[in-house]
């Protein structure tokens, strides 16, 4: 390309520049090596397929560019790049680095369907901040973890939040859940007929602590009947796929009690630094020292790498001060059937029951519809956690919130401890809750746009850092 361009001469002598040439802005910014129609298209290749995919096919269109320049070029088109557009309705949720251990942030404009900002920590200072510099919000759509509630109330204290039902209803089945898994007799594995009789036997004599001690050695009774069955078909046989369908066990686990003779030990996993255990031999060494603290101790393991918490602490120390103390025992546990399937006649589990309790009979299939009628007339708590949930399922989809208070004093006065537990927490964030109820709007957006991100993230894998992941989410 050939340029015939005016140069110009300063008369001013204290000027620094002598002379100057006539800039064409819309042709290639000063000292560019592209042009800004190539530019242009070597940063549409890198924000819709990446460094390497779009180096290979750049090559092929005779302009070769290497991975590192084509996102380079990415980056500073972003840097750069300011929005004048006002933002009404945003979506506020996490997203995983880690699963489990680090988290980021994103927004999404839920009115335009786009990415508006990234951030590599999930804190609430980082989303207020955010919501400062864009006034103009009037809606947050939000998942209920607290600190976006926190960020969104420091940062736009007039927008009206949304917590998102999606979010809701998942607590609601997690409650159900906690709450199914507290009960006895539900177990995810079969035991046998013999077993369950010894079991429920020795509920009507104990309680507490010490029924919570005979269940487990009730259980490993059962583990040795079953395991003795198991040797006893494979002498009559049976070959393990047989076995494993009889007894309702893995067939890999069938396979290793056919091959052991006796049955194998469990063994106990290690302490983990959320656990006092894992400085026990401190602890004790200390306490023989006389240090019997639980502050003090609590400060000096956590120095050490502790992650617990001070009164998982403080249950440790109150067996060391009154080892005699005894237990107090609750009200005998009257025993139940066990909630079978009854397609297969095994044990249902709390987490296939939690998802039936929360979903409604026109979306039950005819096993499913024969689950839920098993486990109401087995267990009277089911029916009224159901009863609850398909109350609170009503309010969302008839968008009234005029009975939510009514089902708040219901849930607390159901008597079983996680949905009142879920209802405390509902309360305190009463005014999300309602706006969830009334408001169409919802997360959704946002979880797709995290869905496009995960998708993203997993094909840079080396290079995906919050500075890139953020310059191949916002929009061109």
């Amino acid at each position: 390309m050939k340029l015939r361009l005016q140069r110009w001469q300063c008369r001013n002598e204290a000027c620094e520049r002598q002379t100057f040439t006539a800039l064409l802005p819309e042709v290639a910014a000063p000292r560019a090596r592209r042009t800004e129609r190539a530019t242009e298209i070597v940063y549409l290749l890198g924000h819709g397929v990446g460094g390497r995919p779009g180096e290979r096919l750049i090559k092929r269109i005779g302009m070769p560019t290497s991975d590192d320049t084509i996102l380079r070029c990415l980056k500073r088109r972003i840097k750069g790049r300011s929005s004048e557009e006002t933002t009404r309705v945003v979506g506020v949720d996490d997203w995983a680095w880690r699963k489990g251990s680090t988290y980021g942030t994103i927004i999404v404009d839920l009115e335009r369907r786009e990415v508006l900002d990234l951030f590599p920590e999930r804190a609430a200072g980082m989303t207020a901040d955010w919501l400062k510099r864009h006034p103009g919000v009037e809606i947050i759509s939000r998942d209920r973890c607290g600190s976006f509630a926190q960020g969104a109330h420091e940062g736009a204290p007039q927008a009206r939040q949304i917590a998102d039902r999606f979010h809701i209803l998942q607590n609601l089945r997690e409650a159900v859940q906690a709450q199914l898994g507290r009960a006895a007799g539900f177990s995810a594995r079969p035991l046998l007929p013999a077993d369950g009789e010894e079991v429920a036997s020795v509920r009507d004599k104990h309680g507490g602590a010490e029924h919570r001690r005979i269940t487990r050695v009730a259980n490993e009774r059962s583990r040795q009947a079953v395991f003795e069955r198991v040797r006893a078909l494979h002498k009559e046989g049976r070959n393990a796929m047989d076995i494993a369908r009889q007894t309702g066990f893995d067939r890999r686990t069938v396979t290793k009690w056919i091959r052991a003779e006796a049955l194998p030990q469990r063994s106990a996993s290690a302490p983990k630094t959320t656990s006092p255990r894992h400085f026990e031999d401190y602890l004790l060494r200390r306490w023989s020292e006389g240090c019997v603290r639980g502050r003090r101790l609590f400060q000096e393991i956590k120095a050490r790498g502790y992650t617990g918490s001070f009164s998982n602490l403080e249950r440790l120390l109150a067996k060391w001060r009154n080892p005699k103390r005894k237990t107090t025992r609750t009200a005998p546990i009257v025993p139940r059937p066990h909630p079978l399937d009854p397609a297969t006649g095994r044990s249902i589990s709390p987490i296939v029951a939690a998802a039936l309790c929360i979903k409604p009979r026109g979306l039950l299939t005819v096993n499913q519809v024969a689950k839920v009628g098993a486990m109401k007339n087995d267990w009277p708590e089911f029916a009224t956690m159901r009863r609850l949930a398909m109350r609170f399922r009503g309010m969302l989809k008839s968008k009234s919130a005029s009975k939510l208070g009514t089902w708040l004093r219901d849930a607390q006065k159901s008597g079983l401890y996680a949905m009142q537990r879920f209802a405390r927490t509902a309360q305190r964030d009463i005014e999300a809750v309602r706006n969830a109820i009334t408001e169409p709007w919802s997360n959704g957006q946002t979880e797709g746009q995290i869905n496009r991100l995960k998708a993203l993230k997993r094909t840079m894998y080396g290079r995906a850092g919050p500075e890139l992941l953020r310059a191949r989410l916002l929009p061109v």
